[in-house]
């Protein structure tokens, strides 16, 4: 079923596809933090304009269904954030496509460290994560686990 999905890259005309997507998931488990409002509504110059990347995935005939960005955090370091994809989606393998492609797009940007932050309450997306070789990390939260009050997860890619 991948062959019926597409990587998009980030442009203004789908940042309302970035915040819709990410507001949909955030709205339905948790309270939008400042953090996820900043980046929602300036994903150009928070992500994008600031030395990393936004990529989507869409599904021939359902358009734009998920999304995830590599934001740039260290002069070789990389968050992943913002990874969601649309309930109507689920079942289609969007997410595993959009972090197969982000973790080859973490590579060619240079990353010596990709990591991410989430909650024990997203746990089909650490079951995917793991999957696919991220690692608990408790080094992680020590660095980065205060940006979210949700955090009570952090994990690294071994890069």
């Amino acid at each position: 079923m991948t062959n019926a999905l597409s990587l998009i890259e980030f442009t203004d005309a789908l940042a309302a596809d970035f915040h819709r997507i990410n507001a949909e998931w955030i709205e339905a488990m948790f309270v939008m933090e400042p953090t996820d409002r900043d980046i929602l509504e300036n994903p150009r110059a928070r992500i994008v304009d600031a030395g990393g990347t936004i990529l989507f995935v869409e599904a021939r005939g359902s358009g734009i269904i998920g999304t995830c960005a590599l934001k740039k955090t260290g002069e070789a370091a990389f968050e992943l954030t913002k990874m969601g994809v649309t309930d109507a989606a689920r079942g289609k393998k969007a997410g595993e496509f959009l972090l197969v492609h982000a973790i080859a797009r973490a590579k060619e940007m240079g990353a010596r460290e990709l990591y991410l932050l989430t909650s024990h309450k997203c746990e089909a997306a650490i079951h995917l994560y793991e999957k696919l070789g991220f690692v608990h990390d408790a080094g992680v939260m020590a660095k980065y686990g205060a940006t979210y009050d949700r955090c009570d997860v952090a994990m690294g890619y071994p890069l």
